[in-house]
């Protein structure tokens, strides 16, 4: 049992406006920081690199969150040591002025410190530190949709340059005009899901296409998916519930790819999920970035089924990862870019596509969004 977390003396002007269940909840990260801190000190625990690893990364998350309940009950102190000054009538004009700019003081950071303890408590999407596969496939809209999905791919690519991300084809089949018709790839790095889960569904564009000679302006859509990347031991699969085929790869390639089958289809049977790759010269590395992509379709699959069987009450206005979802509008001829589940436009499409900060302050924006859901759900 960890030390209990001191309760709110005095009453009024803001010192009993700790909730009850905030208190709750600030207890329990105390009692597992005060867990996680004893089973770090086990020797034992040397045998085991993969837990210790997890630990070492909890315990710095908790850590930072009991800090701050720290720094909240130390303000509470002097809010309630200043108001026994202002109550004692033996004290001195001068002593209750500063008691009174203290007690002041404390009132007026109370409420942002409880607001940002209740974020540090939101509970933690289990995928946040994962990698992501990006899958974007061209919609609605022949060609154009097709150069659409490539515009896309550059743009996440761009951004996962921009953060720091390395990104990795794992299959892509192109279309005639230089557009995309599908394409997987995995980016790795810091908290790549966490950054990204909310830019899968359908992104429709308006712009004129560069083949319509009458200017008019078309509107054509692709999908996205992100999907956190699943390890081995997120899913098992036997060998018997898979199919593989192997064929002759098509379109580009590089040189011999075409002449021989080195393109490979995984079929997982319990599911009807099929992956096939056909990226690589070897069949044999078709096959593990087939097995990768099926493994996080998987693991997205398993994560859809959870959360239908928990019922959630209430569904988050921003959402994830829906592929008949509209969330986004791309309009070239107005410059704009609008945010449908969140109502918001910015207007510097290029800097979007670009991967530059407008499109990190949309990210941002839908984060901020989800994260005022989750509170006023936490509030009722």
């Amino acid at each position: 049992m960890g030390p209990e977390l001191p309760c709110c003396k005095g009453g009024g002007g803001g010192l009993e406006a700790f909730p009850m269940d905030l208190r709750a909840q600030g207890q329990k990260i105390v009692n597992r920081f005060t867990a996680v801190e004893a089973e770090l000190q086990d020797p034992k625990l040397l045998n085991d690199i993969k837990k210790m690893t997890s630990l070492n990364r909890e315990y710095a998350e908790l850590r930072e969150v009991v800090e701050e309940f720290n720094k909240y009950f130390k303000l509470l102190d002097t809010a309630i040591e200043a108001r026994a000054v202002l109550a004692d009538a033996k004290n001195d004009r001068d002593f209750k002025d500063l008691a009174q700019m203290e007690l002041d003081e404390a009132l007026a950071a109370i409420p942002a410190m409880e607001e940002d303890l209740k974020r540090r408590l939101l509970p933690k999407d289990a995928d946040d530190d994962r990698n992501v596969m990006l899958e974007i496939r061209g919609g609605t809209g022949g060609e154009e949709a097709a150069l659409f999905a490539g515009d896309l791919f550059r743009m996440y690519s761009a951004f996962a340059s921009v953060m720091g991300w390395k990104l990795e084809v794992q299959d892509m089949n192109e279309a005639e005009k230089g557009g995309i018709k599908e394409v997987i790839a995995r980016i790795s790095g810091h908290s790549v899901f966490q950054k990204l889960k909310f830019e899968g569904g359908v992104h429709r564009v308006q712009r004129v296409p560069a083949t319509e000679t009458q200017g008019r302006v078309h509107t054509s859509a692709a999908t996205v998916a992100i999907l956190p990347e699943a390890e081995e031991v997120d899913v098992k699969i036997e060998d018997k519930d898979l199919r593989i085929d192997v064929f002759r790869s098509s379109g580009p390639g590089g040189q011999s790819v075409n002449t021989t089958d080195s393109a490979v289809r995984v079929t997982h049977l319990p599911t009807g999920l099929a992956v096939a790759c056909q990226d690589e010269k070897s069949q044999l590395k078709n096959k593990d970035k087939a097995m990768k992509i099926l493994r996080s379709r998987l693991l997205a699959l398993k994560r859809e089924e959870q959360a239908a069987a928990e019922g959630a009450a209430r569904k988050s206005m921003v959402g994830r990862g829906d592929r008949s979802e509209k969330i986004r509008t791309y309009n070239y001829p107005q410059n704009r870019v609008t945010d449908h589940r969140i109502e918001l436009t910015v207007h510097n499409l290029p800097d979007v596509m670009a991967g530059g900060k407008t499109l990190q302050e949309l990210i941002s924006a839908l984060h901020r969004a989800d994260e005022a859901e989750r509170l006023a759900a936490l509030a009722e």
